[in-house]
């Protein structure tokens, strides 16, 4: 198969996953309306097109989080990415290093923060969740502090867990054993039971040595989605403030109110995300909320956008309306799931491909030029009204 863009990836994913992982993956909570409107928003904004450019040098390179990096993209924390592949965070971040690309680890992944340190010692960051047991968070942000990483996700918006459907009917964080159908479903997949089989038993990498963790993935799944503690507040990030030396961002920033708060406890990013549709169905779309938020910040913080990123397009969009940087979440998951390393590979230089492109066709050559020109990037509506105003004017 040839794969020409995001959506291939995605479908040759479908085709090897076990349903159980591809679903997880995949899927929204409750109706996935919000799932839907992180992607087709971008549909709401418009690209000058400008003509009799030198475009003979291009580069996408930019500055975020103190470092440079070859594109204003970094890879998402996507829990249980070791079930798409084996060693699949070790894998994403052997791509993203080869990339020049950051990546943020999340608590859920298969192989360890010292496992993904050892192949990527620059430009990891770590994504946490703060569990009943706070032993748990400090162990975890300790443990990352010693293996080099300098930049903490504290995801905020996960204090109750949403109702997935699809991960509800496969069992998938829901239960500790598997339903009959699932367990054919996995069997109808021969290629990846050889793959993992070969591999050994999936753990939780970050928590599989606590005393009180099962010792199987369902029931870590299951007994991590419950522990989450539902009592986190500011307050908790006022602690992890205090508790982290390194760059601290929030992930799961909606509001202006919200975006204020993190502000005041001085955190040092904001990225704008909905959880990717997993959380509040009936939430605006990422895209739609980060130019209000970017004019608010206005860089008293890095800010990032989270959700729905699945071309160039967005890529330039999302940085024409204020974001420094995105992150990519299902876009580099489906790459792992279709071919490991390789499929995450792809998946990062399609997205860079598409970028430059489009970036030229708008006759800009750079990054900094994009954000000198934020103009060019226009709510449609807006564009919709001026075009009105204008025949109006010629009658």
């Amino acid at each position: 198969m040839t794969i020409s863009n995001i959506e291939d990836l995605r479908q040759q994913a479908r085709r090897k996953l076990p349903r159980m992982f591809f679903d997880y993956l995949d899927g929204g909570s409750f109706s996935e309306r919000t799932l839907a409107r992180n992607t087709d928003d971008f549909d709401q904004f418009t690209l000058e097109q400008r003509v009799l450019v030198d475009l003979s040098s291009r580069s996408l390179a930019t500055d975020f989080f103190g470092a440079r990096y070859s594109m204003p993209a970094m890879l998402a924390p996507v829990g249980f990415a070791g079930s798409f592949w084996p060693d699949g965070e070790i894998r994403a971040a052997e791509a993203a290093r080869e990339a020049g690309i950051p990546m943020c680890l999340s608590t859920f992944s298969i192989n360890s923060i010292e496992e993904v340190g050892a192949v990527m010692p620059h430009g990891l960051a770590m994504q946490l969740y703060v569990f009943k047991n706070r032993d748990l968070a400090s162990g975890i942000i300790e443990r990352a502090w010693k293996v080099g990483v300098r930049t903490l996700f504290l995801t905020a918006d996960t204090n109750v867990s949403s109702v997935r459907e699809r991960d509800t009917r496969n069992g998938f964080r829901t239960s500790s054993s598997l339903k009959l159908r699932t367990v054919l479903d996995v069997l109808s997949r021969p290629a990846w039971c050889w793959r993992m089989g070969l591999h050994g038993r999936l753990l939780l990498g970050n928590v599989k040595d606590q005393a009180d963790m099962p010792r199987d993935l369902m029931s870590q799944a299951a007994y991590l989605s419950a522990n989450v503690d539902p009592s986190m507040n500011w307050s908790d990030l006022a602690w992890l403030r205090r508790e982290w030396p390194g760059k601290l961002v929030v992930k799961g920033i909606l509001s202006i109110d919200d975006a204020g708060r993190a502000l005041d406890d001085g955190v040092d990013g904001i990225c704008v995300s909905n959880h990717g549709g997993r959380q509040l169905d009936g939430a605006r779309s990422s895209i739609s909320v980060l130019p209000e938020i970017a004019r608010f910040v206005a860089g008293r913080a890095e800010v990032l956008l989270d959700s729905g990123v699945r071309r160039g397009s967005h890529i330039v969009k999302a940085i024409g309306l204020g974001a420094d940087a995105v992150l990519l979440g299902r876009a580099y998951a489906y790459g792992l799931g279709a071919s490991g390393r390789k499929g995450v590979s792809q998946a990062i230089e399609l997205l860079r491909n598409e970028t430059s492109l489009t970036l030229a066709l708008m006759g800009m050559c750079s990054i900094s030029e994009l954000r000198a020109n934020r103009a060019s990037v226009r709510e449609l509506e807006a564009v919709r009204n001026e075009l009105v105003i204008a025949s109006r004017s010629t009658v």
